[in-house]
């Protein structure tokens, strides 16, 4: 029961976002959508930056789903652009607040998910014996890339299709991964 109540102020939160800014949404503009009390929310969250960054965390994981491999992180990429383009308003109103650090996170954490796993596996696949910590170092490297590529194209308006981003990562990633891995196995050996 915790969790459908926490998805449906999520949900009357991203509402509530399409028609105004965070700073200017109350906790009784959420309970009163619900149909709960204050107390309700309060229960489960301390207040509103409590609950906007509650729903990116919550819905990080549906983002990627299984899509975090080699072969597939284009398609992971795809579906954190299409998960933000379903929820433009809510984007774009978290980008533009002063909340933005919980657009930053959610992007960061979700992207950093994926590129370990393409890292990994590829690492187990390729045999490659790149250290954990070097592959946390080369996913951090790619992921300001991608979260910057995200953040600027939210900032213009999401207006280029979420393909053709991918795409264009996708053909200027191709083989880097690897390369990177080898590059810094054989830098840790030394």
């Amino acid at each position: 029961m915790s969790q459908i109540t926490k998805k449906a102020l999520a949900a009357s939160l991203k509402n509530q976002m399409k028609a105004k800014p965070i700073d200017k949404i109350t906790v009784t503009d959420i309970v009163e959508e619900c149909g709960v009390g204050r107390q309700t929310f309060y229960y489960h969250f301390k207040d509103i930056y409590d609950l906007l960054e509650w729903t990116y965390l919550d819905e990080t994981g549906r983002v990627l789903g299984d899509a975090r491999t080699y072969e597939s992180w284009p398609d992971g990429f795809a579906r954190v652009l299409a998960y933000l383009m379903e929820n433009k308003a809510f984007v774009t109103s978290t980008y533009h607040s002063v909340s933005r650090e919980y657009l930053e996170r959610f992007l960061n954490g979700v992207t950093r998910e994926l590129l370990l796993g393409v890292l990994q596996e590829q690492n187990e696949k390729d045999g490659i014996e790149c250290p954990e910590d070097c592959m946390e170092y080369i996913a951090e490297f790619y992921k300001y890339g991608f979260v910057g590529l995200t953040l600027d194209w939210i900032r213009d308006g999401m207006k280029r299709p979420p393909k053709e981003i991918v795409e264009r990562l996708s053909r200027m990633l191709r083989g880097s991964f690897e390369a990177a891995m080898q590059k810094m196995s054989h830098k840790t050996r030394r």
